[in-house]
């Protein structure tokens, strides 16, 4: 189950107002991104919701209400989401720093218990990824506060913030991008209005 777009929209503000940050236009960002290319999927024949995958991109960083915090954001925002009823955002909320299944791909603290961390692992074995997850993967590996950027400028960025980025997940996103360039046949940054070097 899903929130409709206005209560979406009412929790990203509700949790910027308990923790305020870039991550709530970060969170526009990607779900303006994930509608674009959604509708962009559609109209090609792909079964897919534009509307539902701008929500999905609206909640995936919810768990940052709970403050400033690292890994911790995943099972915090799949836990409130859970609690809310809204299974399949709950969901994106774990997958989206993951599009490998390996936590140790994570770039920041693991900032949870032992438990927790085994119940991620755990829950992220548990799905089996569809173009939702990817969408949002990859929306999420593109979105700036300030909007969309290229893939490489915002892993570099990434990099040069946290002083690495590990190579499988680089390859990932890139593969990714690819994935849903062959799906619109037209390239990310057409789609979503990153303009060219």
């Amino acid at each position: 189950m899903i929130p409709d777009l206005d209560t979406a929209r009412r929790l990203l503000e509700e949790g910027w107002q308990r923790n305020p940050g870039p991550w709530k236009n970060h969170s526009l960002t990607a779900a303006h991104c994930a509608k674009t290319i959604a509708e962009r999927l559609k109209m090609r024949g792909n079964d897919i919701d534009p509307e539902k995958a701008c929500i999905l991109g609206i909640l995936h960083d919810i768990g940052r209400r709970e403050g400033v915090t690292w890994l911790a954001h995943t099972i915090d925002g799949y836990d409130y989401l859970m609690s809310l009823g809204y299974d399949e955002p709950a969901r994106i909320c774990l997958t989206h720093s993951f599009p490998e299944k390996d936590v140790n791909t994570y770039i920041g603290r693991h900032d949870i218990s032992a438990e927790d961390e085994q119940r991620l692992i755990t829950l992220l074995h548990s799905f089996d990824y569809d173009d939702y997850d990817r969408l949002i993967q990859l929306c999420d590996s593109i979105a700036m506060p300030d909007g969309p950027a290229s893939i490489i400028e915002r892993m570099t960025d990434v990099k040069n913030r946290y002083g690495h980025y590990p190579q499988s997940k680089w390859n990932k996103n890139l593969e990714l991008k690819r994935y849903f360039e062959d799906k619109m046949g037209c390239r990310v940054e057409e789609a979503v209005g990153i303009s060219p070097l």
